[in-house]
């Protein structure tokens, strides 16, 4: 079962989260197989980004907290922190993965 995790920028790290994006997308892209989806948390005027949303297919958490922590958001200070939690798909891209009886 993969595994969602949710992390949150510091505040006042619009500039350097900036500076670090392409480090970041590089990172992501490069390990493509191992996610499910990702992308930024935005704040209400749907622009300014506020964090980060992961899914990671693993079944260990260790490997999920992991994955996050090697991002370069988190090793270059963008991130506050992070929560794992696992995650079951239901629905996914317009598909219902939901168990019928």
């Amino acid at each position: 079962m993969p595994y969602m995790v949710v992390a949150d920028d510091k505040p006042g790290t619009a500039e350097l989260r900036a500076r670090v994006r392409p480090a970041h997308v590089a990172y992501l892209e490069s390990h493509l197989e191992r996610l499910i989806g990702a992308g930024a948390k935005l704040a209400d005027d749907g622009t300014t980004a506020i964090g980060s949303l992961y899914l990671i297919d693993t079944d260990d958490r260790a490997e999920a907290e992991r994955f996050v922590a090697e991002d370069p958001f988190m090793v270059e200070g963008v991130f506050s922190g992070f929560v794992a939690t696992r995650w079951r798909k239901a629905i996914l891209d317009g598909r219902s993965f939901i168990p019928r009886d």
